[in-house]
């Protein structure tokens, strides 16, 4: 998926408008315009801000696949908290987070 049909796609599950998104970023209505559209391709800088507002990585934003594994800027904050995080406490954490996913896969697995 191209850049300009994430940026289109991300912005209406958003619920945003072009106007939206460019006072939420700083970047003029008439450029997301031109983002939307393929017309121009957004700068680095540019582009973070637009991941950031639709709650992306920038890498899922600029990468040519639509892959829905793709970490969210939630999960990314979340995990780098956890880092931070004495490696005692992240043992927990991560201990916490194992078992829940093991307990997922189990009930998916025999479909509980």
């Amino acid at each position: 998926m191209k850049l300009s049909e994430k940026i289109t796609k991300l912005k209406k599950l958003k619920g945003l408008s072009q106007v939206d998104l460019a006072e939420t970023t700083g970047i003029s209505r008439d450029a997301i315009s031109k983002y939307e559209r393929g017309d121009t391709i957004p700068s680095v800088e540019y582009a973070k801000r637009i991941a950031d507002a639709l709650g992306v990585s920038l890498d899922y934003l600029v990468s040519d696949d639509d892959i829905e594994e793709v970490l969210n800027n939630e999960a990314v904050k979340r995990i780098k908290a956890i880092q931070k995080l004495p490696t005692v406490e992240q043992d927990k954490v991560l201990s916490v987070i194992d078992a829940y996913l093991r307990d997922f896969k189990t009930r998916q697995a025999y479909s509980i």
